[in-house]
């Protein structure tokens, strides 16, 4: 994640990337080329297409990479002060800590992730993975109850060690992100679901309450909250350049927050007329300016606000969201193809066409291509596929996913291609583009193993045997879609379902809260 936002933003746009790839090549022994990708030579089918470097069907390459990160994840070292190092830092280092603190949106990433991998995979260590994090950075790194944004999470930790959420890596103490504020919150609802806890749907409302009072109409120039802002003014941070000051006033990654405030009022929690109020200007914002100007403004933490910059990330989150959400626009379908065709035509990167892949950019100020960035473009153009029926792009999707495989080494360690191993972009905001993708294309799923590939509830306990599968949910009413690899359903208990024993494909509409398949 951005070799260039580390190296200063005062270099004009070619030159950066030239000292960006020369530091990389310099730095690292990881070539990126049409024949070597981070830590593997370049495997291609019979058409000449890249396939995974694991193995050249999809449905094994993707799962066997999806377990080696997970149990890199769980058996990672803690710090010197005892805390887990992926709560203290947003880069692995082999035998040192690295010098920057957490991830923006770090956590609220890896338990969207673990959210969908416990669904795969059933392993109770997920559910207690999340909890721990959210339960530490509930208790260390919430703004103080005497500021304007108060209740709303810190994304860095100033003093990378302390284990205190106190500021923003650029801004400095008592800055936050508010829309990273609305992915945590968001999170917080989902594991509410799963546990039951109150704690954490209290801590959503508290977020929600604050965002619904400090929202504002907004401009071309300013998004209802800003990027960057103090907690106690609530005035956006200021960058300087050469004499021009730029304020942090612009960013388009509120999808999060309008899920937030949607299943705030979905369970009649908090103040529901105020949040959907703010939910109806944040829509009328997103629809009049970026979803008509293409402008998606910047995500990472480590940018510079004065380094004005376009993201993958947030223009194809809004992607997902108007696919998961078509009448939130009477054109959505055409504005997400348009989104779709903006990312590939600014943010396509050509070097592997030789391999008939075109991996995806992460930013317009970073035009390297990143294995998250593309694998979430690759996720969003299946789900296009899947709710359109249009997949002219679906083998490009595939082996964007593919070519996306080889920033992970067998070990589970996953190099961003030009950079470092990023705890964002190598596990987070990576395992849940390949588990959406098999959701919306079974195919991509194991041919010999069951998983639960797609819940429209949140699952509260899942567990796979030799001749059952037994679930719970937070709803009673939902559907459910498995792969079933390793038998066919006999019987249901709790609801009723569709087989189709050519796809393998099980959907499953539940009536209960559990749900017991019976295989043979």
């Amino acid at each position: 994640m951005a070799l260039a936002r580390r190296t200063g933003v005062a270099l004009g746009i070619g030159l950066l990337l030239a000292a960006s790839q020369l530091a990389a090549q310099s730095r690292y022994d990881f070539p990126v080329t049409a024949g070597h990708v981070v830590y593997h030579d370049v495997k291609v089918d019979a058409q000449g297409g890249i396939v995974p470097w694991y193995d050249p069907s999809p449905a094994v390459a993707y799962d066997h990479d999806l377990r080696l990160l997970w149990n890199f994840w769980k058996q990672m070292r803690s710090g010197p002060n005892g805390v887990p190092y992926y709560l203290l830092h947003q880069v692995w280092k082999e035998n040192e800590d690295d010098q920057r603190g957490l991830g923006g949106d770090q956590i609220s990433m890896a338990l969207d992730s673990w959210n969908l991998l416990y669904g795969y995979l059933g392993d109770e260590e997920l559910h207690r993975n999340m909890r721990a994090m959210a339960d530490f950075w509930l208790a260390h790194g919430l703004a103080e109850e005497n500021v304007l944004y108060r209740g709303l999470p810190f994304p860095y930790n100033t003093n990378t060690q302390s284990g205190v959420f106190d500021g923003d890596m650029r801004a400095g103490k008592g800055y936050l992100q508010p829309d990273k504020a609305g992915s945590f919150g968001a999170q917080l609802v989902m594991l509410f679901q799963i546990t039951g806890d109150k704690r954490y749907l209290q801590a959503a409302v508290r977020i929600a309450d604050t965002l619904a009072r400090t929202a504002a109409a907004g401009d071309s120039d300013h998004s209802p909250w800003p990027f960057r802002v103090d907690v106690a003014s609530g005035k956006a941070a200021e960058d300087p350049r050469g004499s021009t000051m730029f304020t942090a006033s612009y960013t388009t990654n509120w999808t999060p927050t309008l899920r937030l405030f949607e299943k705030l009022s979905e369970l009649h929690a908090g103040d529901g007329k105020a949040y959907m109020r703010t939910h109806a200007l944040v829509k009328a914002w997103l629809l009049r300016y970026p979803l008509q100007t293409n402008r998606w403004g910047p995500f990472f933490e480590d940018v510079a606000t004065a380094h004005q910059t376009d993201t993958e990330i947030n223009a194809d989150t809004m992607a997902a969201y108007l696919l998961d959400h078509p009448s939130f626009a009477a054109n959505s379908v055409d504005l997400v193809r348009g989104i779709l065709q903006w990312g590939e035509t600014v943010l396509g990167n050509h070097q592997f066409e030789s391999v008939q892949v075109v991996p995806i950019n992460e930013q317009t100020a970073y035009l390297f291509p990143g294995n998250s960035h593309t694998a979430r473009h690759a996720s969003v153009e299946l789900l296009y596929c899947e709710r359109t029926h249009q997949c002219a792009d679906k083998q490009a999707a595939i082996r964007r996913l593919n070519w996306a495989t080889y920033s992970v080494n067998e070990e589970g360690k996953n190099r961003y291609p030009h950079d470092d191993i990023w705890l964002t972009d190598g596990y987070g905001d990576y395992v849940r583009h390949y588990l959406r993708a098999m959701a919306s294309l079974p195919e991509l799923a194991p041919e010999d193993q069951n998983h639960l590939l797609r819940s429209s509830s949140v699952i509260q306990k899942i567990q796979y045997s030799a001749g059952t599968i037994v679930y719970r949910k937070f709803d009673a009413r939902s559907t459910e879609t498995f792969k079933l690899g390793a038998g066919a359903p006999v019987r249901i208990f709790g609801g009723s379902y569709r087989w189709n024993a050519n796809t393998k494909v099980l959907c499953v509409q539940a009536r209960t809260h559990d749900v017991e398949i019976v295989l043979h």
